[in-house]
């Protein structure tokens, strides 16, 4: 074994040079995280994606036995392109402030360097129950890597006791989530020249009325008392990113089509809501046919609903943090996604709790505090600590 063990910041610098953009492939990230594995003997698994171009990487130290703690983490991260960094987003800089900066720094790259920096710990430890390490590809773009590994991780070991997602934090343990699900609309109308608007039908007049109605749903779920103030916003949310439609100034589009997301509660049905705006939509597609038979408007899901996290059945996750961290209070509710809601779906105690700051992800000059990032470190030792105390 090496003779000097490894902290936090340096493997941080190893992982931050790994520059996986969710476009791009993250398998030279995991080769390198399964070196450093097999320098301990720690047994891991890999799980391709169908192409082969990236993978999971599931680990485990300790006994193969039941009651084991998950350490879960993505591995790839947003683009920096178009955004003013001051310093080269793929390498780790410290600036002499107390922050480490890089991009996937807190989002979530740090959590992921605190759980290995005590790898060499764990292996010298006599763990009475397992600590699996589970990083996934395309958490970014729909969280599409984490449901094969969660499956391997169901079907090939003994189930797990808790479950912590390291998204960051701040060291405060959350409870629930909203889920996602993202959409794309494509309108099709009927071209005609633009001063014999009786002639055609514009694909762009009427997607911007379902665009309208997408906003209007969230002020009937407001109406309707669909709250909960336990989310900074508190209710599902319906959001249109891009648009994009036409050809001239003089022409009547014929194609018009935007992307839009909706972010449910953990009590809301996603389906309902999209039927708010599909049944709308039905509506404006029998008024374009009426006009031109071969309009229409179609609907499709660009990823799969990533599931909400519920506060519920997670005494055993929730119970464990408060015991490394301290009796503070959860962390309450986050309206971003995360892989919580995938494994709570598999019936797994699952909280949300790591390093950083939510605030500084996805921004330039993403950063860690390093306080942070020792803060994560204790908390990996303690979990330690009391595993092999059991």
């Amino acid at each position: 074994m090496p003779q000097a063990l490894p902290n936090a910041s340096d493997l941080l610098t190893h992982l931050v040079g790994f520059p996986t953009v969710s476009r791009d492939s993250n398998l030279a990230l995991i080769e390198w995280v399964e070196a450093y594995l097999d320098e301990y003997g720690v047994q891991h698994w890999r799980i391709d994606s169908d192409d082969g171009s990236k993978a999971n990487l599931l680990a485990r130290i300790g006994p193969a036995v039941e009651g084991g703690v998950v350490l879960s983490g993505h591995t790839d991260v947003v683009p920096v392109d178009g955004q003013p960094w001051t310093s080269d987003p793929f390498m780790l800089v410290d600036k002499g402030d107390g922050r480490l900066y890089g991009r996937g720094t807190c989002d979530m790259k740090g959590f992921i360097a605190c759980a290995l920096a005590e790898v060499p710990n764990w292996v010298e430890q006599d763990l009475m129950k397992p600590i699996y390490l589970a990083f996934s590809y395309d958490e970014e773009v729909g969280c599409l890597g984490a449901p094969r590994m969660i499956e391997r991780l169901m079907a090939d070991h003994p189930r797990p006791a808790a479950v912590i997602v390291g998204e960051p934090t701040s060291m405060a343990p959350v409870v629930a989530q909203k889920g996602i699900t993202a959409l794309r609309t494509t309108v099709t109308g009927r071209a005609a020249h633009s001063s014999q608007v009786n002639q055609g039908v514009s694909a762009i007049h009427v997607a911007a009325r379902l665009v309208t109605k997408i906003e209007d749903v969230m002020s009937e779920l407001k109406a309707e008392g669909r709250v909960d103030e336990a989310f900074n916003v508190a209710h599902s949310s319906l959001h249109v990113g891009t648009i994009a439609g036409g050809t001239a100034i003089n022409i009547m589009a014929r194609e018009c089509s935007f992307d839009w997301e909706i972010r449910h509660l953990p009590q809301e049905h996603f389906e309902e809501l999209l039927g708010r705006v599909t049944d709308y939509a039905s509506q404006l597609e029998a008024e374009m046919r009426r006009r031109a038979p071969h309009t229409g408007i179609v609907t499709e899901m660009l990823t799969a609903t990533v599931p909400a996290l519920a506060n519920r059945d997670n005494a055993a996750a929730l119970t464990l943090c408060h015991d490394l961290l301290g009796e503070q209070a959860a962390g309450g509710a986050v309206a971003y996604a995360t892989e919580a809601g995938q494994f709570q779906r598999e019936g797994l105690s699952t909280v949300i709790c790591g390093p950083g700051s939510i605030s500084q992800a996805h921004q330039p000059d993403e950063y860690i505090d390093i306080e942070q990032l020792e803060a994560g470190s204790r908390f990996m030792r303690a979990l330690g600590e009391r595993i092999a105390a059991q």
